[in-house]
């Protein structure tokens, strides 16, 4: 599991699918995440500005990343 540290109180789905390596780009972020392909804390996510924080869970595709503040 690859982890995204962020220093901020949150970070927005989209961004962490990108910092992750998860997805190549903001748009593929927001195609994956309207289509339902993407997960957090193991429940369908459909929002792309949904906050993340330190110890959520974020899957897709099979790969999986963990938020965790610095």
């Amino acid at each position: 599991m690859e982890t995204v540290t962020i220093k901020d109180e949150f970070i927005k789905l989209g961004q962490a699918l990108k910092l992750g390596g998860l997805v190549g780009s903001g748009v593929e972020a927001k195609i994956v995440i309207q289509n339902g392909e993407v997960t957090v804390n193991g429940s369908t996510q459909l929002q792309r500005g949904k906050k993340l924080h330190d110890g959520d869970i974020v899957s897709f595709n099979g790969e999986t990343i963990q938020i965790t503040k610095c």
